[in-house]
């Protein structure tokens, strides 16, 4: 059973069946207007849901940052939907609706409060109400934000190809030849016996065979450099632009007027 004093620490906080399992946050404590004591709890399920499933307070304990119910998910789904009037109670018909759903004698409960006659047919008759929505009253204002992460993808591909050219390359080297001069020397001592060696008179041929040198040219190939392709990365900042909502929260007095259309 859950106090008034442990309302504080309802609010807001996951409420979960008897499998522990979780139902939802509790959103609202509607309190019994004949004991004055916590009697349902709104269970609000997903994030944008606005459904709420009301659960009957009998049995339940605040265990850590949880609340515990003897019941299971699939019977609190089944929950029948009532109705809240404007000044925030249950009537007498959705109390007893809630009641047999959930299996819980309604004279039972009535003896609980000690009320009998009159008094219970007023309470009666005005069911359960003094709902807290949460222990300050607040309103929760959200916002988007932007999450920017990365993804790689291929953005072309590069490769190495070898072909043959033909280019024109030119060298200058020395190369060389013979040339016939005549020498002349007069007769000397020192000659003369080779002078006059032969006849006196005679014909004769002397032959000398001249050489040049010419240019050869022959390729061959040699290994120059070795080429390959590595990938280097690069960091450069981009700048993301995105749309995000965010809520506003506006305060309107009695003394004004809400002009938005």
């Amino acid at each position: 059973m859950i106090t008034r004093e442990q309302v504080a620490s309802v609010l807001d906080h996951p409420v979960h069946d008897t499998d522990g399992r979780k139902l939802g946050d509790a959103k609202r404590v509607f309190f019994d207007d004949a004991s004055g004591e916590p009697e349902w709890i709104s269970v609000k399920t997903g994030l944008f849901d606005t459904h709420e499933t009301f659960v009957p307070v009998r049995g339940a304990s605040v265990l850590g940052d949880h609340v515990e119910v003897p019941y299971t998910k699939d019977q609190v789904k089944d929950a029948p939907q009532v109705d809240v009037d404007a000044n925030g109670h249950l009537s007498e018909r959705e109390e007893h609706r809630l009641y047999d759903h959930y299996g819980i004698d309604w004279d039972a409960a009535w003896k609980r409060t000690g009320l009998t006659g009159d008094a219970r047919a007023a309470a009666s008759a005005q069911g359960s109400g003094a709902m807290a929505d949460s222990a300050d009253n607040a309103m929760t204002r959200a916002e988007e934000h932007l999450h920017v992460g990365v993804e790689r993808h291929e953005t072309g591909r590069a490769r190495l190809r070898k072909y043959v050219v033909t280019e024109e390359e030119e060298q200058t080297i020395p190369v060389r030849h013979e040339e016939i001069r005549v020498e002349r020397e007069p007769i000397t001592d020192a000659n003369r016996d080779a002078a006059l060696s032969g006849a006196e008179i005679s014909e004769a041929e002397y032959e000398v065979t001249l050489h040049a040198e010419r240019p050869v040219v022959d390729t061959r190939a040699e290994p120059v450099e070795r080429v390959r392709l590595t990938v280097e990365e690069q960091v450069e900042e981009t700048t993301v632009r995105g749309q995000v909502r965010k809520e506003r929260i506006d305060i309107v007095t009695p003394d004004e007027t809400d002009e938005t259309a």
